[in-house]
């Protein structure tokens, strides 16, 4: 039984929905929500520290682009200085990208596999009607995991050319839950917050 009161497909929607809004944040604002994802707990602080160490040179590369690639008043006296709005735009982007990482670590450190596999059927499954199949499409999801976690270092790629190696077969587990009235207050306040921000995007 999941520790969380909302089916996994809401949660699922919820992640969603912020990796969507934090690429509207900026500012302070941008800088107070680093703050708060810091507060997430050390597990998920740890995953994500992990994640960034990972991508570091993704973020010094973009950091060097933006800072010394776009147009402005330079930071001080030299033609190979960073510009202010460099400098801003810099911050913008990685904090953004920053906040991308925690929200994967906090979903990843939360959502268990069979959690993850119930999302995901129950997102499909609307979708039968157009000829997709949930089954199929939760069963290859659960191979392409799995394949992610097992796969060789790059040393030991020869390892994918080996027909010997032995396939074990893996029961796949989707919990029978149904959506509640928490899911469907959640669920409404995200589809109003989305229309008002479209409204709102479209009236600047």
């Amino acid at each position: 039984m999941s520790r969380f009161p909302l089916h996994p497909a809401t949660r699922l929607i919820v992640w969603i929905a912020l990796l969507i809004a934090v690429q509207s944040l900026s500012g302070v604002v941008l800088g107070a929500a680093l703050a708060l994802a810091c507060l997430a707990g050390r597990p998920i602080v740890r995953r994500g520290m992990k994640l960034i160490w990972r991508t570091r040179w993704l973020l010094a590369s973009l950091f060097v682009i933006l800072a010394w690639g776009t147009a402005g008043d330079p930071l001080w006296s030299s033609d190979h200085a960073p510009t202010y709005e460099g400098l801003a735009q810099a911050w913008m982007h990685i904090g953004r990208l920053l906040l991308v990482l925690m929200a994967v670590a906090a979903f990843l450190e939360t959502m268990s596999l069979p959690d993850l596999l119930t999302a995901t059927h129950a997102a499909l499954a609307p979708l039968r009607r157009v000829g997709v199949d949930p089954d199929r499409g939760v069963v290859r999801l659960m191979l392409a995991l799995r394949y992610a976690e097992d796969l060789p270092r790059p040393r030991d790629w020869t390892v994918l050319l080996d027909d010997s190696a032995a396939t074990a077969c893996e029961p796949v587990e989707i919990h029978a839950q149904r959506l509640g009235w928490r899911d469907a207050i959640v669920l409404t306040a995200i589809a109003v917050a989305g229309v008002a921000g479209v409204a709102m995007a479209r009236g600047t």
